[in-house]
Parts: C-alpha cells; structure tokens; sequence
C-alpha cells in the first residue's frame, strides 16, 4: 500500500448482544468481529470516530492492537443502520501483507470528456466502485479515473488504468460511464437548448445493505 496502515486500538468485549451493543455506541465505541487464520473469532470495540474516518478515507487494513498483541486486519464486511447511512458494526478478517485478497475499491471520476460540453449530452457514472484482486500491501485506497481521456461514448471496466498488482474481477465488458444524447428529433437532429455547457453527471445510487 502506498499509505501508512492506520492503526486501531481495540477492547476485548466480553459482553454480546443487541442491547449491550446500542449502550456501546452511546460511549462513542463501535462493536466489531475479529476473524479468520484458524483462530477463535474475537469480539471487540473500536473508537467510533477515528474507525470512520478512516474507513471514509478509503483504508481497507488496519493494525488492531488488542491486550493480546497486534493484528493486520482487512475490512471484511460493513453493517448499516435501518436508514443505511452509518455504519454500526465492522467485521474484519485476520491477513499478512502478501496474502491475495479481492476487494472493492471506490472510483474517484476527474475530469469530463469534451463532447460532454455539447448541448443535450449527459455524462452518466454507471458504477461508483470495481472488485480488484491484489496483494494485501498493494490495495489502492481509491482508483482514479480521468474522464478527459475517455473516447467514444462508453468507458468500461477493461479501459482504466489499474494501479501496479492489481487485477479487475468486475467483467472487463462491465460500463463504467457513459454520454447520453437527449432531445433529438426523429430525423437525430439535437434539439438546441439554452442550458448549460456544463455536463450533468447523473450517478447511480446503490441500494444500502441494512442491519443484520
């Protein structure tokens, strides 16, 4: 990873349940499962704060410290809240650094293609986020997308730039983003407009996972 791995200090929870967790989180603590490598799954409690700035930030691995030493941990799985827009619970899998892993990596869109600056064309974002296989060390936090360099109408997943150990597991074929031509005629004849040259980006909203 080009970046420092965050670390996380955790306490041991040794009390379980819907309950206790709701009391947990009114101390500013989230509860979280430690996974994986053979070992007994390990019930905790992360700062809830510091955890979601850097998950907001795009870290997948963490150092968890524990009474019983240090782990690197990815990030296995997030749960949501019944609106689905906070993150309540964090389940995390023991890794080394050079253990192949597939995760989600989030796109950062630049830019914009220049025939988005025509009028009744729309620039669409298909997906917000790729699979990726990789090295636990090499999980980018992001993966930028230049949007000036695009050509034609459709950018797939096989047209980016992978950071270096790096693999797609999203199909190849799958659309990123795409150009819309609305309000044409019969005869495909663009109906002028006075709106703005300015693109409109429209991006796809995924259905949030709730709480389990």
């Amino acid at each position: 990873m080009s970046h420092e791995t965050p670390t996380l200090e955790a306490h041991v929870r040794d009390r379980l349940g819907s309950r206790y967790a709701k009391r947990l989180r009114a101390t500013g603590r989230m509860p979280a499962v430690i996974y994986g490598h053979g070992e007994a799954p390990l019930a905790v409690s992360l700062d809830a704060k510091e955890t979601l700035r850097h998950l907001h930030h795009g870290s997948h691995v963490f150092k968890v410290v524990t009474d019983g030493g240090e782990q690197t941990c990815l990030v296995k799985d997030l749960q949501f809240g019944h609106l689905g827009d906070d993150v309540i619970h964090v389940d995390l899998t023991r890794v080394n650094l050079d253990e192949q892993v597939e995760v989600l990596v989030h796109l950062e869109f630049t830019g914009a293609p220049a025939a988005a600056a025509k009028a009744g064309v729309v620039l669409t974002h298909v997906l917000n986020e790729i699979e990726v296989r990789c090295k636990v060390k090499d999980i980018p936090e992001m993966i930028r997308v230049d949007l000036e360099n695009m050509t034609g109408d459709a950018l797939t997943v096989g047209d980016l730039q992978l950071p270096p150990g790096c693999v797609a597991k999203t199909a190849a074929e799958d659309m990123v983003a795409h150009l819309e031509r609305v309000g044409e005629t019969a005869e495909g004849e663009a109906i002028e407009s006075d709106a703005s040259t300015s693109p409109e980006v429209l991006t796809a909203r995924k259905d949030e996972e709730g709480a389990s």
